[in-house]
């Protein structure tokens, strides 16, 4: 069933004022976050920013399993970690007043039932995961592992992470609500973390029944940090003593920039976005953070004010970039091509992982993802907030739609005669993504909603298993002191 959320008028005026394409400029959205006192109230577009990516969890999840597609409209295996942004998205909907809690409770528990019954074991085919993990992509219908895709502990701890927001979230004493807890908490324990530390405590990137683990482990800096706590917080199969040592070790081969801009760098955006979405890091340190002086969520703005610098400097000189114009992270792109212009031959990608090209992991075409802005609204609203309306502005027309901001847009790529795979291309203004991701959408209503009131923070800083995994990893301090002690 298709939704069709009624918008909420905030502003007087703001439904039409959107209609009519009118969005304010930089100084304007300063003064309506600022708000009351403790608040952070958002400019009036970004309520239908928000409720336009809802809608993607809400009309592309497959009803009968509650399975959500990696993409659309582009046919798609279902994305395990999509899963987890969706039931996260669920929460947030009703706190906003978009859905009823007893249809966001039916959406979650048919999620939760469908996985808990889902096949499991060792062999290739006719089964979705093994040891308590997912596999990556699964059969939107049967739930089945899709092609030969791997077994994933990172896309798995994204799933877990929407699994334990929702068991946080679903508090109340209605049947449902205990059967949601009761099941969350069985599919998040079975998580077998010991069986990927056979070779040390570091943890592997993922398992394939065909050969074996995949020989990389997680070592920071990247989106990790959240796969180490999940595997340190586990009540039945924790990882082993030492992990966290395992994963920051590697920590000295990323640090960069001296004084206030000295960080953990990561080029692409969702490395400083993906952990820091359910876990609040204000205020808390582990060894490193706490050598360093300041925390993740501080290291992630520094991250996005060095990721809006690049594109303001802009190197490589791509078209489109500015103040307001920038954000690279993981997204679609225009396809596999070198085409010639500006005297330059210009090499192009599909699917992949952007960023400033003097980082790590580091790469840069042209192509823009709103996500990866929108994604650090709760870290660094004064750029972020700017950034959306900007997008909005001069895009809006080729680059939001129905589900909100497409995945990606490239207004360098205008080559009207390439066969590209996916998005639309026009000789003025160049590139736009035809799908959305559901790993993409899912970071712009978490920052959102993070930064207007602590919603999906709040929840999670009362989970038992996040409370647990950072102590074992060594954070103290803020919140986390005051938390109650958790059994071991």
């Amino acid at each position: 069933m298709t939704l069709s959320l009624n918008r909420r008028t905030l502003v007087t005026g703001a439904g039409a004022a959107f209609a009519a394409g009118a969005v304010s400029g930089p100084v304007q959205a300063m003064r309506a976050m600022q708000g009351k006192a403790g608040s952070s109230v958002l400019p009036a577009e970004f309520r239908e920013i928000e409720r336009r990516t809802l809608l993607y969890f809400l009309n592309t999840a497959n009803s009968e399993n509650g399975l959500i597609p990696d993409r659309y409209p582009s046919k798609s295996y279902c994305s395990i970690a999509a899963i987890g942004f969706g039931l996260t998205a669920y929460g947030i909907g009703v706190q906003r007043g978009w859905i009823k809690r007893a249809d966001a409770r039916q959406r979650t528990l048919t999620t939760l039932r469908f996985l808990s019954r889902l096949p499991m074991g060792s062999a290739a085919q006719g089964v979705a995961g093994y040891k308590g993990f997912f596999y990556h992509f699964l059969d939107m219908k049967t739930g089945l592992r899709a092609g030969k895709t791997e077994l994933s502990t990172v896309d798995t701890s994204l799933m877990q992470m929407g699994i334990l927001f929702a068991t946080g979230f679903f508090d109340g004493d209605h049947r449902d609500e205990r059967e949601i807890r009761r099941l969350g908490t069985e599919l998040v324990e079975a998580a077998d973390w010991n069986w990927w530390q056979q070779d040390g405590p570091g943890i592997s990137m993922g398992w394939h029944p065909e050969s074996g683990f995949i020989e990389r482990r997680w070592t920071g800096y990247n989106e990790g940090k959240l796969v180490y706590v999940l595997a340190l917080g586990s009540k039945r199969h924790p990882a082993a003593d030492g992990s966290w040592k395992a994963w920051t070790a590697t920590y000295p081969c990323f640090w960069k920039g001296e004084g206030d801009k000295r960080r953990l760098a990561f080029a692409p955006l969702f490395g400083s976005q993906y952990s820091e979405m359910w876990i609040d890091f204000r205020g808390i340190y582990d060894a490193p953070m706490r050598a360093a002086g300041f925390d993740y969520f501080e290291n992630s703005r520094r991250n996005t004010y060095a990721n809006r610098a690049y594109c303001t400097q802009n190197p490589l000189g791509w078209r489109g970039y500015s103040k307001d114009i920038w954000g690279l992270t993981a997204c679609d792109g225009p396809g596999g091509f070198a085409i010639e212009h500006d005297e330059l031959t210009r090499k192009y990608r599909g699917y992949s992982a952007r960023g400033p090209i003097n980082e790590p992991d580091g790469f840069d075409d042209g192509t823009i993802a709103p996500t990866a802005a929108l994604g650090s609204l709760a870290f660094a609203p004064e750029i972020s907030v700017p950034a959306g309306l900007a997008m909005l502005k001069q895009h809006g027309d080729r680059l939001f739609g129905e589900y909100g901001f497409r995945d990606s847009f490239n207004p360098s790529f205008r080559a009207t005669d390439r066969d590209v795979r996916s998005g639309t291309v026009d000789a003025q203004h160049g590139w736009v993504a035809n799908d959305w991701l559901g790993i993409d959408q899912g970071p712009i209503l978490g920052a959102i909603a993070n930064h207007e009131d602590d919603l999906v923070w709040s929840v999670m800083r009362r989970s038992p298993n996040i409370v647990r995994g950072l102590r074992r990893a060594g954070f103290s301090g803020g919140w986390l002191d005051k938390a109650p002690a958790t059994p071991a």
